[in-house]
């Protein structure tokens, strides 16, 4: 029998039976599905993918798996399909702006054409004195007036040229801003407005050279076949220089810019300081009503005209001493050589450089 038994287990040539080889198979599985059980307590297919839930079971998990799988390819196929159609839809919109922006182009060559071919056919017609104008409901253009500024500009004299910035000044005072106005004529030796009181509607340089002229003086009038009563007292001041004037803006300001320009519409060949001066001046009196503004006539010495400076501030020791604000070359007409002649005295020093010039004009 122990002879029996040994054949069972080994064969003739010593090496292992089928049998043995069978157990040793068997051993060894369940050897490694110990190791597994204790590895992977989880299960082996579990520890590399997610395991549906506790309540779930495997069937239906894998079948939610699949299914969401399918819907997301489904859902980029749809965006990419989507994207495709938007894309076309932009070429098309592209191809419509192109095309609509050559149509606009042609329309406003051809209204630009309309608008030529009417106003070469429409009756045009000249704009009327200032307040006057009244628009029309075809509203033509209006042919240049050259009886109006454009000419003035071009052919007028000095004067009636002088008289168009009253119009002008008054936009400014209505707008509420204060106005220096000055003449091209003119030398700056300090800042103007560090001089100026601002105490008055009008303040003003004077053509006055000296205190009686500038300032204003009693004059007594002489008439001998009166008698006793030969004498009459006169109140008597020279002109203000239109030239050089600070203006504030106020109701008698305006006032005062709104008779000038009528009376310079009114009398084109009026010289524009003479009006300037007597709408100031002139009282009230029957069938006038004059302005209700004060007025401040500037140091004559610091707002300086040439008739001062030559006459009298050259010839004087003390007085050459002074600088002034400004000088007015208004009573010359050889204005750039004494305008040079002013600046070669008071910026540059040379002591000497009013002396070749008269008091007057060369002729």
């Amino acid at each position: 029998m122990a002879g029996r038994r040994d054949g069972l287990l080994t064969r003739s040539n010593g090496s292992p039976s089928r049998g043995t080889q069978i157990a040793m198979a068997v051993g060894i599985g369940i050897l490694l599905g110990c190791l597994c059980v204790f590895l992977y307590p989880d299960g082996l297919f579990r520890s590399f993918c997610t395991s549906p839930s506790d309540d779930q079971d495997s069937a239906a998990w894998w079948s939610q798996a699949n299914s969401a799988k399918c819907e997301t390819s489904e859902r980029t196929n749809g965006l990419k399909s989507e994207l495709a159609s938007l894309s076309e839809k932009n070429k098309e919109l592209k191809e419509q702006v192109m095309e609509l922006t050559t149509k606009l182009k042609v329309a406003e060559q051809g209204k630009d054409q309309a608008q030529k071919s009417s106003l070469t056919l429409r009756e045009q017609q000249k704009a009327g004195p200032f307040g006057t104008v009244k628009s029309l409901g075809t509203n033509p253009t209006v042919i240049p007036d050259e009886s109006d500024n454009d000419s003035i500009g071009r052919t007028g004299g000095n004067h009636a040229v002088s008289g168009l910035k009253f119009r002008i000044l008054r936009e400014f005072l209505q707008l509420g801003y204060s106005i220096l106005l000055l003449d091209v004529d003119i030398i700056y030796l300090q800042n103007p407005f560090d001089h100026l009181y601002r105490d008055s509607e009008i303040g003003s340089m004077s053509d006055g050279h000296s205190n009686m002229t500038a300032y204003g003086c009693d004059d007594v009038f002489d008439e001998p076949s009166m008698g006793w009563p030969r004498y009459a007292h006169t109140m008597w001041i020279w002109v203000y220089n239109s030239g050089f004037f600070y203006i504030r803006p106020t109701v008698a300001s305006i006032d005062l810019l709104d008779r000038v320009a009528d009376r310079m519409a009114r009398e084109p060949n009026s010289w524009d300081q003479a009006g300037f001066n007597e709408e100031l001046f002139y009282p009230s009196r029957p069938g006038y009503s004059g302005l209700h503004d004060s007025r401040r006539t500037m140091d004559f010495y610091l707002f300086m005209n040439s008739k001062v400076l030559f006459k009298t501030v050259r010839k004087d020791a003390q007085l050459r001493r002074l600088k002034p604000v400004i000088v007015h070359v208004n009573y010359h007409p050889e204005k750039f050589s004494r305008m040079k002649a002013v600046v070669d005295l008071y910026a540059n020093g040379k002591q000497d450089a009013l002396d070749p010039f008269p008091d007057g004009s060369w002729s």
